[in-house]
């Protein structure tokens, strides 16, 4: 297939992606809840409408409550696999019982499951992250099924659950859920390519990310009585926690510094304090617990992260007086694919057609997604996305930012990700090989 020919295919799939289609898809998704470990009715949806829509469809079930979708249009042998990816499932429930308060004092418009539309914007939960980005995956897969023409490599359209970094809900019971669980799944049974791009926030084409480490760090005390405070050993470890977090919160804040990559900036955050019965506070608990997640940059391994931040703690327990410990929980290294790989290459080509200017790497980053699940396995991976909605007509705060989506940054996100798959699944494997090598040579 020639240039010319590549043209009118991306041509003709775009025409069936307009931004009534792309609204509609992005209602429909957002208005199916989702949570982190329920994401088999949306995994169900989806691969009804790629079933409809002439891919080969597979619902795969995780367990009762998780499953991801996947749709292969497949090729005739001869060219490179590519897999389209996204998560499905929300940061925050939508259910009030679960979110609040600590999403606020309720549930905003914005922060449940029922999509509403206001002009070029549609909002409700998750609805630009993951939902208008898992629409445009869809609608994108659609498109070149449409097309009818039989390309040279497999395209893989993939939906996956457990993207976000949470554990499982309380009471679920379940530990396979979140921090990537739905597309190791994927990959570990069988669904592998050559290369793939995700669709998550960022309106660029990123080749690395940083990984992310969950630490536990447990402030000892003594459990005692207020009405024995006078009177017996008195040592609140909720009141040395409070000392240990500030502590913290200094040495967070000069982390990244020390860690940075040409646009990686990874940051640390203290997320969750707990010590005590809410029930009775008359008396003092033993211990208190605090949690923080810190991300690392692509090539700092979790062991040397847990070393400097253990070192640190050290030095706090010394000048506190207190005997603190360090657990690391959580484990997931940051990836980097390297910007000379031709699925790297093919996507800035394609932002750069869209954008109509260069491309230009964004730095700073401390977001990370499932690109570092597929890149560990070794899948060279691109991350392209949208930007955060701005407007002058509602404030943009962390959660507004989740849960709108422009229909016409989906517009230009799905022409990319056509861009990319037409330009990967239509040449051989010896065609981009050798592209690749003359590419990199300039």
């Amino acid at each position: 297939m020639n240039k010319d020919e590549r043209e009118r295919m991306v041509a003709q799939a775009l025409a069936t992606i307009t931004e009534a289609r792309l609204r509609k898809a992005a209602v429909e998704v957002t208005s199916i809840a989702s949570p982190t470990g329920g994401e088999e009715p949306l995994a169900r949806r989806l691969a009804e409408r790629l079933a409809a829509a002439g891919l080969e469809s597979h619902l795969q079930r995780i367990d009762d409550g998780q499953a991801n979708a996947i749709g292969r249009l497949r090729g005739d042998g001869t060219g490179a696999d590519l897999m389209l990816y996204a998560p499905i499932d929300t940061l925050t429930t939508g259910d009030p019982d679960e979110d609040v308060p600590w999403i606020g004092p309720g549930l905003r418009p914005d922060m449940r499951a029922e999509a509403q539309c206001d002009g070029p914007y549609v909002t409700g939960l998750g609805a630009s992250n993951p939902k208008g980005h898992a629409a445009c995956v869809l609608m994108v897969g659609e498109a070149l099924a449409s097309v009818g023409v039989r390309p040279a490599g497999d395209l893989l359209v993939a939906f996956g659950a457990g993207g976000m970094p949470t554990n499982a809900i309380d009471g679920t019971g379940r530990l396979n859920t979140g921090q990537g669980a739905g597309c190791s799944f994927l990959l570990e049974r069988g669904w592998q390519p050559d290369y793939a791009v995700i669709a998550k926030p960022g309106d660029f084409v990123a080749h690395e990310e940083v990984g992310l480490c969950w630490f536990e760090i447990v402030v000892p005390g003594i459990h005692t009585y207020a009405g024995s405070r006078h009177r017996l050993p008195y040592q609140n470890p909720i009141v040395t926690a409070a000392k240990v977090v500030t502590r913290l919160e200094g040495w967070l804040a000069a982390y990244p510094e020390r860690h940075r990559t040409a646009t990686a900036a990874p940051q640390g955050i203290i997320g969750s304090i707990a010590g005590g019965w809410e029930r009775m506070p008359a008396v003092t608990p033993a211990a208190c617990r605090i949690r923080l997640d810190l991300r690392i940059a692509p090539g700092t391994t979790p062991l040397a992260a847990k070393r400097e931040l253990a070192e640190y703690v050290r030095g706090l327990s010394a000048e506190l007086g207190v005997e603190l410990t360090v657990e690391m929980v959580l484990a997931i290294p940051g990836t980097r694919t390297s910007p000379e790989d031709w699925v790297i290459r093919s996507a800035v080509r394609a932002w750069e057609s869209v954008a109509g200017r260069p491309h230009e790497p964004i730095d700073g980053n401390s977001g990370a997604t499932d690109a570092n699940i597929l890149r560990a396995r070794g899948i060279p991976t691109a991350r392209v996305g949208m930007p955060k909605v701005a407007s002058t007509e509602f404030d943009v705060d962390f959660a507004r930012g989740m849960n709108t989506v422009d229909v016409r940054a989906m517009r230009r996100l799905c022409e990319v990700l056509v861009r990319v798959a037409v330009d990967t699944t239509t040449r051989t494997r010896a065609e981009i090989a050798e592209l690749n090598d003359d590419e990199t040579d300039d």
